[in-house]
């Protein structure tokens, strides 16, 4: 009799370290489970689901792109759902239906024990996964009429196994660093410092607050109220001075129209 395949997983998480923080209590919950895939957005989840074919997605309500509600829609019944999410009323109106599952964030061990428990069942039993076009149509039509998520507060910045949280109203500038992007920022001592995050710059971008936070070159995003002053070139350029620290940031020409009034 041969043995039966181990269940599959993909897991799409915005935040690097819940995506982190998922795979080892899964790791511990639910040992015969793989994680074949990682995806930071919407729009990887698909790809990697398209590729590998998963038994069940943990999807995270509000990402970049492609929401989780809007992945799961694309999935439909080809694998179990998992909302991962941080806001109550979702989850529970899924969960009381009894068609999806959920934790919230931050994770609780107990709670993704049951959830575990209940996966393994229908997965044991060979049951499909249940129709939830209706409930997914539902929360995708709460979901825009809550409108756009609250910006971002926070950006955690790893090094090792030390994780810094920067607030975001303390960072000066991002600026695109190959694969990374690097945030510089005013510490507590208000001293000017710097780390890269593996976040792109783009995805950032998304989560700022557009009243404070401005693209004024294809890899550098600045905050406003961190500039002391802008000078214009003989040209059609610019540069950036900041407040408490040396570098000067380029403006490019499509940018300029942002200090027409200066």
């Amino acid at each position: 009799m041969s043995a039966q395949p181990r269940p599959r997983a993909l897991i799409a998480d915005d935040e690097p370290l819940l995506r982190e923080a998922l795979v080892r209590e899964l790791a511990k919950a639910w040992p015969e489970l793989e994680v074949v895939a990682q995806a930071r957005n919407g729009r990887e989840a698909i790809r990697h689901f398209d590729a590998l074919h998963p038994d069940v997605c943990f999807l995270d309500v509000k990402m970049p792109g492609l929401d989780g509600v809007e992945v799961a829609q694309y999935i439909g019944r080809r694998a179990h759902v998992v909302f991962v999410t941080a806001h109550d009323d979702y989850a529970v109106q899924a969960f009381a239906q009894g068609a999806l599952d959920y934790v919230l964030k931050p994770l609780a061990p107990a709670r993704l024990a049951d959830t575990v428990s209940r996966l393994r069942l229908r997965l044991e039993a060979a049951q499909p996964a249940p129709a939830i076009e209706a409930l997914l149509q539902r929360l995708a039509t709460q979901l825009r009429a809550d409108g756009p998520p609250a910006p971002l507060r926070w950006i955690r910045a790893q090094a090792g196994q030390t994780v810094r949280l920067i607030a975001v109203d303390d960072v000066d500038y991002l600026r695109s660093d190959t694969k990374h992007t690097l945030v510089a920022w005013h510490d507590e001592s208000n001293r000017p410092a710097e780390a890269l995050v593996r976040t792109p710059l783009k995805e950032l971008l998304a989560q700022l607050d557009p009243e404070h936070f401005a693209q004024v070159h294809r890899a550098i995003v600045v905050n406003l109220r961190s500039i002391h002053h802008v000078t214009r070139g003989d040209s059609e350029s610019a540069e950036i001075h900041l407040k408490g620290r040396p570098e000067v940031l380029p403006v490019s020409r499509s940018y300029l129209h942002l200090f027409r009034q200066m």
